[in-house]
């Protein structure tokens, strides 16, 4: 895959990218604190028959340092790669914050999204987050400033994880970052949220994976209500936490490939 910078007036922006003539495009987007090296195994099976895009959101990874880091930016610096790579037409696959920023881009760029498959993330929309929700969300960034940083890089990491090769991966993410720069990343991230959350409609088809031990707050929760609300498909994940495409890239990758090919 070919590396690459889009240059903002924020930040650079990192991406890589392979593209196949006549192909579909699939986008991922990584989730909070990790980098586009969490889809190490989507890569290894999308990339001889698709075209795929992998990129660091701002903020994180080689997408750093980065000014104002908003999810309205995020889709907006995303629509600009597609831009400069001609490319009119995605499947978005988002992991985690990864899915926000995906939501956000197809409620401002619907004309541009085939899909979008949500990997252990929830929704956008007011109805779903209640009062405490939104409490606990703005503590996160100060109780994680409470833990010595090889102990929130573990933490993090066994959280999210089900197998060897997941904590490792998350760990690798992870270790990049100082402590300042992960409890900052959590309390933008959240608040941000807070702040840009409200009721959109996604005008195009939507699939929901989770993994059937994802103990990330309240997500398994949120997914369920999600898919309740919208009639969205909701795939569980067998032996997998909140890195599902990681904990089991096998069923990932089939359910994936099942749902776009139906677009």
């Amino acid at each position: 895959m070919e590396e690459k910078f889009l240059n903002t007036s924020y930040g650079n922006v990192y991406y890589k990218i392979s593209l196949k003539e006549n192909s579909k495009c699939l986008v991922f987007t990584h989730g909070l604190t990790a980098d586009h090296s969490m889809f190490e195994k989507q890569t290894d099976f999308f990339d001889n028959d698709y075209s795929v895009i992998l990129w660091d959101v701002p903020m994180h990874g080689k997408s750093r340092p980065y000014k104002n880091f908003s999810y309205s930016d995020s889709a907006d610096v995303l629509k600009k790669i597609l831009e400069k790579e001609n490319i009119n037409s995605v499947f978005l696959i988002g992991q985690s914050m990864g899915g926000f920023v995906s939501q956000m881009f197809g409620y401002r760029y619907p004309q541009m999204v085939k899909a979008f498959i949500s990997i252990d993330s929830t929704p956008f929309g007011m109805e779903y987050y209640s009062k405490s929700d939104q409490w606990w969300l703005r503590q996160v960034g100060w109780m994680s400033a409470l833990f010595p940083h090889k102990t929130l890089v573990k933490s993090i990491a066994k959280s999210v994880s089900k197998s060897d090769f997941t904590y490792k991966n998350m760990t690798e993410m992870l270790s990049q970052y100082s402590k300042k720069e992960i409890c900052r990343l959590l309390e933008i991230a959240y608040s941000q949220f807070l702040k840009e959350n409200t009721d959109i409609s996604l005008n195009f088809p939507v699939l929901l994976i989770m993994g059937e031990y994802d103990k990330t707050g309240k997500v398994k929760e949120y997914c369920l209500h999600w898919s309740k609300n919208t009639g969205y498909p909701l795939k569980i994940i067998k032996n997998a936490a909140h890195n599902s495409n990681a904990d089991n890239p096998e069923d990932v990758n089939k359910e994936i490939k099942n749902f776009i090919e139906l677009y």
